[in-house]
Protein backbone atom coordinates (compact mmCIF):
# COMPACT_ATOMS: atom_id res chain seq x y z
CA UNK A 1 0.00 0.00 0.00
CA UNK A 2 1.64 3.31 -0.80
CA UNK A 3 2.48 5.81 1.90
CA UNK A 4 0.61 8.41 0.40
CA UNK A 5 -3.25 6.79 0.65
CA UNK A 6 -2.26 5.80 3.94
CA UNK A 7 -1.48 9.37 5.11
CA UNK A 8 -4.96 10.63 2.80
CA UNK A 9 -6.47 7.83 5.11
CA UNK A 10 -4.93 9.55 8.47
CA UNK A 11 -5.84 13.25 7.15
CA UNK A 12 -9.63 12.13 6.54
CA UNK A 13 -9.55 10.35 10.24
CA UNK A 14 -8.51 13.32 11.55
CA UNK A 15 -10.75 16.04 10.30
CA UNK A 16 -13.96 13.89 11.12
CA UNK A 17 -12.48 13.66 14.50
CA UNK A 18 -11.87 17.32 14.97
CA UNK A 19 -15.59 17.82 12.96
CA UNK A 20 -17.21 15.40 15.30
CA UNK A 21 -15.59 16.74 18.47
CA UNK A 22 -16.85 20.43 16.80
CA UNK A 23 -20.44 19.20 16.42
CA UNK A 24 -20.99 17.35 19.79
CA UNK A 25 -20.00 20.44 21.38
CA UNK A 26 -22.15 22.63 19.61
CA UNK A 27 -25.32 20.27 20.28
CA UNK A 28 -27.44 20.94 22.77
CA UNK A 29 -28.29 18.19 25.69
CA UNK A 30 -31.74 16.56 26.34
CA UNK A 31 -32.40 18.79 29.55
CA UNK A 32 -31.95 22.40 27.02
CA UNK A 33 -35.26 20.68 24.42
CA UNK A 34 -37.35 20.69 28.13
CA UNK A 35 -36.22 24.12 28.23
CA UNK A 36 -37.42 24.66 25.12
CA UNK A 37 -40.19 23.54 25.61
CA UNK A 38 -41.83 25.74 28.25
CA UNK A 39 -40.66 28.64 25.97
CA UNK A 40 -37.15 29.27 26.98
CA UNK A 41 -35.84 31.28 23.75
CA UNK A 42 -34.64 27.98 22.01
CA UNK A 43 -37.03 28.81 18.79
CA UNK A 44 -34.94 32.20 17.60
CA UNK A 45 -31.94 29.65 16.07
CA UNK A 46 -30.27 29.58 13.28
CA UNK A 47 -32.12 26.37 12.20
CA UNK A 48 -35.34 26.78 13.68
CA UNK A 49 -36.75 25.47 16.89
CA UNK A 50 -35.69 21.77 15.53
CA UNK A 51 -34.31 22.14 12.45
CA UNK A 52 -31.05 22.00 14.01
CA UNK A 53 -31.01 19.16 16.35
CA UNK A 54 -31.64 17.37 12.94
CA UNK A 55 -29.18 18.97 10.61
CA UNK A 56 -26.45 18.61 13.13
CA UNK A 57 -27.15 14.93 14.68
CA UNK A 58 -27.39 13.71 11.01
CA UNK A 59 -24.40 15.64 10.46
CA UNK A 60 -22.57 13.58 13.30
CA UNK A 61 -23.54 10.73 12.38
CA UNK A 62 -22.34 10.65 9.02
CA UNK A 63 -18.50 12.25 10.06
CA UNK A 64 -19.01 9.15 12.73
CA UNK A 65 -19.05 7.00 9.78
CA UNK A 66 -16.80 8.44 8.02
CA UNK A 67 -14.58 8.16 11.11
CA UNK A 68 -14.71 4.57 11.70
CA UNK A 69 -14.59 3.80 8.07
CA UNK A 70 -11.23 5.10 8.31
CA UNK A 71 -9.83 3.52 11.56
CA UNK A 72 -11.06 0.07 9.83
CA UNK A 73 -9.12 0.89 6.82
CA UNK A 74 -6.05 1.97 8.68
CA UNK A 75 -6.39 -1.78 10.83
CA UNK A 76 -6.72 -3.25 7.53
CA UNK A 77 -3.45 -1.61 6.02
CA UNK A 78 -1.39 -2.19 9.15
CA UNK A 79 -1.54 -5.67 9.77
CA UNK A 80 -0.61 -6.51 5.91
CA UNK A 81 2.36 -8.93 5.91
CA UNK A 82 4.44 -9.43 3.12
CA UNK A 83 3.97 -13.43 1.70
CA UNK A 84 6.39 -14.99 3.86
CA UNK A 85 5.51 -16.16 7.13
CA UNK A 86 8.56 -16.56 8.16
CA UNK A 87 11.12 -15.05 10.55
CA UNK A 88 12.90 -11.90 9.79
CA UNK A 89 16.24 -13.28 10.54
CA UNK A 90 15.47 -16.11 7.35
CA UNK A 91 15.48 -13.30 4.99
CA UNK A 92 18.99 -11.61 6.53
CA UNK A 93 21.92 -12.14 4.29
CA UNK A 94 24.40 -14.38 5.25
CA UNK A 95 27.05 -12.84 6.06
CA UNK A 96 30.43 -13.94 4.49
CA UNK A 97 33.54 -14.89 6.62
CA UNK A 98 36.34 -11.86 6.01
CA UNK A 99 39.33 -13.52 4.56
CA UNK A 100 42.65 -12.81 6.31
CA UNK A 101 45.91 -12.65 4.70
CA UNK A 102 49.08 -14.11 5.86
CA UNK A 103 50.72 -10.75 6.44
CA UNK A 104 48.26 -9.47 8.78
CA UNK A 105 47.84 -12.60 10.70
CA UNK A 106 51.95 -13.10 11.51
CA UNK A 107 51.68 -9.97 13.96
CA UNK A 108 48.62 -11.32 15.87
CA UNK A 109 50.21 -14.72 16.15
CA UNK A 110 53.16 -13.21 17.25
CA UNK A 111 51.38 -10.58 20.01
CA UNK A 112 49.48 -14.25 20.95
CA UNK A 113 52.35 -15.89 21.36
CA UNK A 114 54.15 -13.78 23.47
CA UNK A 115 51.59 -13.03 25.99
CA UNK A 116 50.89 -9.63 25.20
CA UNK A 117 47.53 -7.85 25.00
CA UNK A 118 46.30 -10.99 27.12
CA UNK A 119 44.95 -10.42 30.82
CA UNK A 120 47.21 -11.71 33.29
CA UNK A 121 45.58 -14.71 35.74
CA UNK A 122 47.09 -15.29 39.11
Amino acid sequence: MSVVILNIIQLVQLLSALGMIGLILIQHGKGADMGAAFGSGSSGSLFGASGGANFLSRTTAVLATVFFVATLALAYFGNLRPASTGSVLEGAAAVAPVAVDAASAAPAAAQAASGVGQIPTK
